[in-house]
């Protein structure tokens, strides 16, 4: 689930941070951790389903095996110390950290892996989808765990995966599935869940597990608080008087005067966090490729990133830059010419049938509220009005999976650093619509997606060259889509934090462990 916005070095990327003039608060390794969010946290307890905003706290109360670092750009070491894979990429055998403990109290070996991972893949939901290489996972010993595939993949960079590459004690209770819907955990992480409060502003507390194996030595945090608060206004209030210490996203103008702040830190960083305008190629008036081709030309691409003041950069193709999968050369333009062409030669447009499209974006997403509102004044002088509707993501996701609006706009972050899953969930054909919104069945699509995990592993090369069909295929040949824009991670945090780095292959995830609170 793909409702909002999103630990390396600082030298990363665009990575820039602003050291504080001056502390206005010195947190205590009793004080909270607490995290502004701008939606809901949990929409799915169960780490085999987990798929949307729980990311940011997942992260703290489970592990995966690797952990990607956008410095170097490969997995390295997290609950498994070492890895290594046959010549032929289809054996992967890793070596499991010892001294590790579920929250549960039982040990972390080998056969908890196995379990964890292959009831990830009996649930064939979320991302799940990340282990269809996996024929079968061997026990060779207490620590040591092996994985056949069908074809090779990358399986350390699939292990390091935002989800459905947790690992978790599957003998916490009989039945999982209900134990976790109470708001429980079996994580080895550094916290623990302490209390959930489904839809209050404080939705989430988690404590600091004393059994886990990163130590806690130093300094740090016993707490961390999860809260949801839409108006970026009252976030940044919090933030100003100590009531928040993290906020994850500000308005341009925020962010400006927060970098500006005494004892304010900020972090600013591209992201892989892209913005997508999904067309409904299924039904309505979007099913003409003249209308859905329009409506991409009518985009006020330059303009919007102009209005949101550097919270954006132009997107190129679909897979943003730093990941195999990206275009660059494709940044799109306005064609406001040729977009009434279009329309008039599909029976709209100036002087003939009026036409209107039904568009559903992100409640509390004032740049896409942005995207919106210019659109509109570019289609209105072509004889099209917008039905806008901004809702709540799992009222706009359910929406969606019933094919209810023309244009779907969401937020898209990979599940794991790859550029794979902007087009595996996203465009390749499904019998049912989960992401795939815009509905697009394309089977010459489809056989080049497929083609393209193996080739990542075998000849690089190769599967950039795929990655370039198929960015071709989906926004030029069948325009099944139009991305705006790539976000800009603007992040505003109290100066009594340090250790904080931006990690765009886990958006919005603070690794709280790894902060020092300090005067």
């Amino acid at each position: 689930m793909r409702s909002r916005l999103v630990a390396a070095a600082a030298l990363a990327l665009l990575m820039a941070c602003s050291p504080p003039a001056e502390v206005r608060q010195a947190p205590q390794g009793t004080s909270p951790f607490v995290h502004v969010d701008n939606g809901d946290v949990i929409t799915e307890w169960d780490p085999s389903r987990s798929y949307s905003n729980e990311i940011i706290a997942f992260q703290n109360i489970y592990e995966t095996l690797t952990l990607w670092n956008p410095v170097t750009k490969l997995a390295t070491p997290r609950l498994a110390t070492s890895w290594q894979a046959s010549g032929d990429g289809r054996t992967w055998t890793f070596t499991i950290r010892s001294g590790v403990t579920f929250h549960t109290g039982r040990p972390l070996d080998a056969a908890a892996v196995k379990a964890s991972i292959e009831r990830t893949i009996k649930a064939k939901t979320g991302a799940s989808y990340i282990w269809n290489a996996v024929s079968s996972i061997r026990v060779d010993g207490p620590l040591t765990v092996t994985f056949t595939l069908r074809y090779p993949v990358p399986l350390d960079l699939v292990a390091s995966a935002g989800y459905a590459a947790y690992i978790y004690d599957t003998k916490a209770a009989p039945d999982l599935t209900k134990w976790f819907a109470q708001g429980r955990d079996a994580g080895t992480g550094p916290y623990t869940v302490s209390q959930w409060q489904k839809g209050a502003e404080e939705e989430l507390t988690l404590t600091a597990y004393d059994g886990y194996w990163g130590g806690w030595h130093r300094p740090h945090y016993n707490t961390v608080k999860y809260r949801a608060v839409p108006d970026p206004k009252r976030a940044y209030q919090m933030l100003l008087d100590g009531e928040a210490t993290f906020v994850d996203r500000l308005s341009p103008a925020l962010f400006a005067r927060a970098s500006a702040k005494a004892g304010i830190r900020t972090s600013e960083r591209r992201s892989f966090t892209t913005a997508m305008m999904l067309f409904n190629t299924a039904r309505g008036p979007m099913k003409d490729i003249r209308v859905r081709r329009a409506v991409q030309k009518a985009v006020d691409y330059q303009g919007v990133v102009r209005a949101l003041r550097g919270a954006v950069g132009p997107a190129s193709g679909i897979v943003p830059d730093g990941l195999l999968g990206h275009v660059p050369g494709k940044e799109p333009k306005q064609d406001l010419e040729g977009a009434a062409r279009l329309l008039q030669a599909a029976g709209h447009g100036p002087g003939g049938e009026p036409l209107q499209l039904r568009v559903t974006y992100g409640q509390g997403q004032p740049d896409q509220h942005v995207l919106v509102s210019r659109l509109r004044a570019a289609l209105r002088p072509l004889n099209v009005t917008l039905d806008a509707r901004p809702m709540n993501w799992n009222a706009q996701w359910e929406l969606g999976k019933k094919h209810g609006q023309d244009i779907f706009i969401m937020y898209w972050w990979p599940d794991y650093a790859d550029g794979y899953s902007y087009f595996g969930n996203v465009f390749h054909s499904a019998d049912k619509p989960e992401f795939n919104l815009s509905y697009l069945r394309d089977h010459n699509l489809d056989a080049l997606l497929d083609s393209v995990p193996e080739l990542t592993v075998t000849d690089k090369a190769a599967a950039q060259r795929v990655y370039q069909q198929a960015t071709d295929r989906v926004l030029d040949q069948r325009v099944a889509a139009a991305l705006p824009w790539v976000v800009y991670s603007q992040r505003a945090y109290l100066g009594g934090v340090e250790g904080y780095d931006d990690n765009p292959a886990y958006p919005n995830v603070v690794f709280v462990h790894s902060l020092r609170p300090s005067a």
